[in-house]
């Protein structure tokens, strides 16, 4: 159904979506600017994909898309089906991959403009050869299929201090992933270091108060905070073909005082 009422309430709903990613009060007449109106609108026609949804960060990035509807398309790639519920989740399309065969099942990344990747694993988890396989050789290969398979915008979320020179094993398989993704030259390539996640069960810790009132909150940053960073991120046009965030900024995009919860 089309007409000036259907592009009116597109309107609305593009402006509404906006400020919520944002969480700003629209008040009276406010709103976005038409360019920001025109970039997000541009969004809602494109496909993405997400990886490492069975993380904290990327089950919350994938919660608050489906919510903003922000993509005309949503799949997850993983290892696993994963079964949901909810209502807003019916029409996300899964692709079950093996990662030690990751060359076949390409088509798994093609035909979509957009990518998150939130995969990761941890020493304690898995070993530290397990880590290096999930950390650096599944990751770099995903980008690896992604940039021929149409991805235009890749976002990774990585670490506080990655360095691929660190003396410390996280960081320099951190550090060696950011730097090989960078090469594939994406038209737009957005690294995000965040310092230590926070999540539900980590904020209720008796030691809240610490990192949320004192220096080490500039080395944390609640899960929801970096997902509205990414978001926020993703749906403002960047002339910038390369971004690095540190934890500063993802708290300064992500605005940590906003209402969105995990």
């Amino acid at each position: 159904k089309s007409g000036p009422g259907a592009v009116a309430q597109a309107s609305r709903q593009l402006v509404a979506a906006l400020l919520l990613l944002r969480h700003e009060d629209p008040g009276p007449g406010a709103g976005p600017s038409k360019a920001e109106t025109e970039a997000l609108s541009k969004m809602q026609k494109k496909p993405v994909f997400v990886l490492g949804t069975s993380r904290e960060t990327g089950r919350v990035l994938l919660k608050e898309i489906l919510e903003q509807a922000l993509f005309s398309k949503v799949t997850l790639i993983g290892r696993r089906k994963l079964t949901f519920e909810e209502e807003p989740y019916k029409n996300v399309n899964q692709e079950v991959v093996d990662f030690e065969k990751l060359d076949d099942y390409a088509s798994a990344f093609q035909g979509h403009d957009v990518g998150f990747c939130c995969l990761g694993t941890t020493r304690a988890k898995a070993g530290v050869v397990g880590f290096v396989r999930v950390d650096r050789d599944y990751v770099l290969r995903s980008a690896e299929l992604a940039k021929p398979g149409g991805c235009k915008h890749f976002s990774l979320l990585s670490s506080k201090r990655a360095d691929k020179s660190s003396s410390f094993l996280y960081l320099q398989v951190k550090g060696e992933v950011e730097a090989k993704a960078e090469e594939l030259k994406f038209e737009r390539y957005s690294v995000f270091r965040p310092g230590a996640l926070l999540c539900d069960r980590q904020e209720s810790h008796p030691g809240e108060w610490f990192v949320r009132n004192s220096w080490a909150s500039g080395h944390s940053v609640p899960v929801a905070t970096v997902v509205r960073a990414m978001l926020n991120n993703a749906v403002t046009p960047r002339d910038k073909k390369m971004e690095l965030l540190e934890n500063k900024a993802i708290h300064d995009l992500g605005k940590a005082d906003g209402s969105l919860k995990p």
